[in-house]
């Protein structure tokens, strides 16, 4: 796959993962709905985390003359995920809740404010 291939396939599974993030955030929790809805969320993260580890980095240093720094929350998803989820089948909610919204703050919103700074592919989108 091309970087824009792998860049459209990871928007494609992240826009629908921050707005089901964020309808769970802010709705009531436990509900077959927020399980439901939690699943696929999950799931969503894992894919596009997954995808982003074959993107490479653009911009900033390289390891391995592939990975940057944001793959770092690409890894972060992959372990808090099943993490997360664990805890809430073994009724461990307080666990759940603290990995969820690290997650959502760290992989979508810190990420996501990262990849709009100049000299990226999403600022050169959204500014130009």
């Amino acid at each position: 796959m091309s970087y824009m291939q792998l860049t459209y396939l990871h928007l494609g599974t992240l826009a629908p993962a921050f707005a089901l993030g964020t309808y769970l955030l802010i709705n009531r929790k436990g509900t077959p709905l927020h399980r439901l809805l939690g699943k696929l969320y999950m799931g969503l993260m894992l894919f596009t985390a997954t995808a982003t580890l074959f993107m490479e980095a653009q911009v900033g240093p390289l390891f391995l003359n592939h990975f940057g720094y944001l793959h770092l929350l690409s890894l972060l998803v992959l372990r808090t995920v099943p993490l997360a989820y664990i805890a809430a089948k073994r009724g461990n909610i307080k666990v759940h809740k603290h990995h969820m919204i690290g997650m959502y703050i760290g992989a979508l919103l810190l990420a996501g404010s990262f990849t709009l700074m100049p000299g990226r592919l999403m600022h050169t989108w959204f500014f130009g």
